[in-house]
C-alpha cells in the first residue's frame, strides 16, 4: 500500500516536472506545440500534486512537484498582474479582429470601432464579403484610410486607420495568410509601422515548420530605430518560444503589461445564431466546423508594441460569428521624430 502511494505521487509530480522544463527550455516539438498553449491550465493543476504529495508526506516526490508549481505559476501570474506601462504621449487606440474566413459579424464590429473610438483596426480571414459589409455599416466614414487584401478563404488581410498611411503594401507569409502594413503619424506622435498579423496556425504536425518560420519571419522591433506595433492573431500564446523570441526583440505584449494577459482570445466561442443578417450556408458550413472545438479558451490574438510604447489598457471583447475575440488597446505614442 505505501509503495503503491509513492507510485501515484511520482506519476502525478513528474507529467508537472516535464512540462515546466519544455516551456522554460523552450523546446516543444511535435504535439508539444499545441500542448503548451494550455500551460495556465497547467499551472493551476501544478497545485494538486504538491498537496497530495505533502498530504501523504512523500517528501521527494513533493519537492518535484514543488519546483515545477513555482517555475509554471513564475510564468504564467504575472500576466494577470501586469502593471499598465504609460508614457507621457498621444493616445492610439488599436483593435484587431480575426473574422473567421468573413464570418464575423460587421455591424458588431464597426459598433465596437465606434465605441471605443479606434483609431487602427486590422482584421484577419478578410474577405471581400466582409470588406463590403464593414463599410456598408460605416467603417468607411470612421477609419478612410486603409490598405485591404480581401481574400475568399482565411488568407485576407486588412489595415484601417483614422490617420493618413504610408508605406503600405501586403506581404504572403510562406504558411500562405497574407498581412497588410502601413506607417501611420498620429497628432503629435512619432510615426508608427503597425502590421496585421497573421501566421500559420499549428493545427496539424505537418504545418509546425510553416507556424515556426512564420513568426520567426514576423518583424523585428527596433528598439534605436521607427517604432512598430504588431497587431493580429499571431496562433501563439506567450508560452511559445517562438513568440518569445519576437518578444525579446524589442516588444512587450500589451495584454501582459496590463494585467490582461489570461483572457483567452481563441477557443469555444461559437457563432451567436442572434446575429444572422451576415451568414449564408458557407458560413453555417464554417460554424459547423468549430462546433467540435470545445477546449479551454486560450490567448493567441496579441497587440505587440515597441517598448517605447505605453499600455494604458487592454480589453478582450465579443464578436458574434468568430471563433475569436476581438483585443482593443489603448497605447500611448512617444512624441518626436524616432525613424532613426
Amino acid at each position: 500500500m505505501a509503495r503503491g502511494l509513492t507510485v501515484l505521487c511520482w506519476a502525478v509530480a513528474a507529467p508537472g516536472l516535464l512540462w515546466a522544463t519544455v516551456r522554460l527550455l523552450g523546446v516543444e516539438r511535435g504535439p508539444l506545440v499545441q500542448l503548451l498553449a494550455f500551460t495556465p491550465y497547467v499551472a493551476a493543476w501544478s497545485l494538486v500534486p504538491v498537496t497530495l504529495a505533502l498530504a501523504l508526506r512523500r517528501w521527494w516526490p513533493a519537492g518535484v512537484a514543488v519546483a515545477a508549481a513555482v517555475a509554471l505559476i513564475a510564468v504564467v501570474v504575472p500576466r494577470a498582474v501586469g502593471g499598465a506601462t504609460d508614457v507621457e504621449g498621444p493616445t492610439l487606440r488599436v483593435l484587431t479582429a480575426n473574422l473567421l474566413a468573413g464570418a464575423g459579424d460587421a455591424e458588431t464590429l464597426v459598433r465596437l470601432v465606434r465605441q471605443h473610438e479606434v483609431d487602427v483596426l486590422a482584421v484577419q480571414e478578410f474577405t471581400p464579403e466582409a470588406a463590403a459589409r464593414l463599410d456598408a455599416y460605416g467603417l468607411a466614414g470612421l477609419l478612410p484610410h486603409r490598405e485591404l487584401n480581401p481574400v475568399v478563404g482565411t488568407s485576407g488581410s486588412g489595415l484601417y486607420s483614422r490617420f493618413p498611411l504610408t508605406g503600405t503594401g501586403v506581404r504572403e507569409n510562406p504558411g500562405g495568410f497574407t498581412q497588410a502594413y502601413g506607417t501611420l503619424t498620429a497628432p503629435g506622435a512619432a510615426p508608427a509601422t503597425v502590421e496585421s498579423v497573421h501566421p500559420m496556425a499549428p493545427y496539424a504536425l505537418g504545418k509546425l515548420r510553416d507556424w515556426e518560420r512564420d513568426l520567426d519571419g514576423q518583424p523585428r522591433a527596433t528598439p534605436g530605430g521607427p517604432l512598430r506595433i504588431l497587431i493580429g492573431d499571431f496562433n501563439a500564446t506567450l508560452d511559445h518560444a517562438p513568440l518569445r523570441r519576437l518578444l525579446s526583440s524589442g516588444y512587450r505584449d500589451a495584454a501582459d503589461a496590463a494585467g490582461a494577459g489570461l483572457t483567452g482570445t481563441w477557443g469555444p466561442y461559437l457563432p451567436d445564431r442572434r446575429h444572422s443578417s451576415d451568414r449564408g450556408p458557407a458560413i453555417r458550413r464554417i460554424a459547423a466546423r468549430i462546433t467540435g472545438d470545445r477546449i479551454p479558451p486560450v490567448t493567441i490574438d496579441h497587440v505587440l508594441v515597441d517598448r517605447r510604447v505605453g499600455v494604458r489598457d487592454v480589453s478582450v471583447l465579443r464578436l458574434p460569428g468568430s471563433d475569436h475575440r476581438p483585443v482593443y488597446a489603448e497605447l500611448a505614442l512617444p512624441r518626436g521624430d524616432l525613424r532613426g
